[in-house]
């Protein structure tokens, strides 16, 4: 639980540390007994959110490994709810290690075993992912649909924690739609949430979306201002996936205005970090970002 804490406060390297800890500590005897004092399995928990801290980190084939464990040992274990929740985070949480078809399967299996056991919160997000995976495929007006539904549900729940991420996932939708104004109405009530409940695990997509909408309004200079501001907290945050992606949109937006050689120096080194997860879209798209801004 601690980990947790430290993710959703964007703390992604402590969060890793204890992780790790918690990982060192598990004792596959005990877990029988960890199901019965808690809703889902620390265990699979531990690995699920090591995986997403990993990823986030830019250490992306370790964390696909971490999280293909999690869902494996899950479906071992036949603890229900453990099982719904391993599938129901995704899409935002694992856009870099899954397909979105392969998201889209597991949110689809998290929506029947939620519905036919009465697990509503996790119902809530197997809907939003499933969303957020038709949305991936194409699908922006059935995907956004379902991303209001599971929102609405979430919220019915009294949750809070996750709508930060649930928020930047209908921001991408009404992207893709040419909605700008209302994918930014999102990321309004997102930087809210992130002012009131200290909430960053997202922080970074809310700024990078925010520049992508401003720069569909017209409004370069805030647009960059926007990926200025995402690329910073990401570096704060240690997460290179996120910095490379920042970078990516910060980078195009310079090339646009005819600056490759600055979009370049700031693509580049940041690219040339990773040692891992060359066959995710973030990093082929940063690549060939690359191989254009050298052309």
């Amino acid at each position: 639980m601690h980990g947790i804490s430290r993710m959703d406060l964007g703390d992604f390297v402590a969060a890793r540390v204890l992780f790790e800890r918690c990982h060192r500590l598990d004792d596959s005897a005990h877990r029988a007994v960890y199901a019965e004092i808690a809703m889902a399995d620390p265990h699979h928990q531990m690995l699920k959110f090591l995986g997403s801290t990993l990823t986030w980190l830019g250490y992306i084939d370790q964390g696909r490994a971490r999280l293909n464990q999690a869902l494996k040992d899950a479906r071992q274990h036949g603890h229900l709810y453990t099982l719904a929740f391993v599938l129901s985070y995704e899409g935002w949480f694992e856009s870099a290690t899954r397909s979105p078809q392969e998201i889209q399967r597991h949110a689809e299996e998290a929506v029947a075993l939620s519905t036919e056991h009465d697990f509503p919160l996790m119902l809530a997000h197997g809907i939003v992912t499933r969303g957020w995976a038709l949305t991936a495929l194409g699908q922006a007006h059935e995907g956004l649909a379902l991303i209001t539904k599971g929102l609405s549900m979430n919220r019915a729940t009294g949750a809070v924690v996750n709508t930060l991420s649930m928020l930047t996932s209908a921001a991408e939708a009404y992207a893709k739609l040419g909605q700008p104004v209302e994918g930014l109405n999102c990321l309004a009530e997102a930087a809210q949430i992130i002012e009131s409940t200290d909430e960053r695990i997202a922080e970074t997509d809310v700024y990078r979306l925010r520049g992508d909408l401003l720069n569909a309004t017209g409004d370069q200079a805030a647009a960059e201002e926007s990926y200025h501001q995402a690329v910073a907290v990401a570096r704060r945050q240690s997460a290179k996936l996120f910095e490379l992606r920042a970078a990516t949109s910060l980078a195009r937006l310079w090339r646009h205005q005819g600056k490759p050689q600055q979009a370049r120096e700031l693509l580049a080194p940041i690219y040339g970090w990773f040692t891992e997860g060359f066959d995710t879209l973030d990093l082929k798209e940063a690549k060939a970002l690359l191989e254009q801004l050298k052309a």
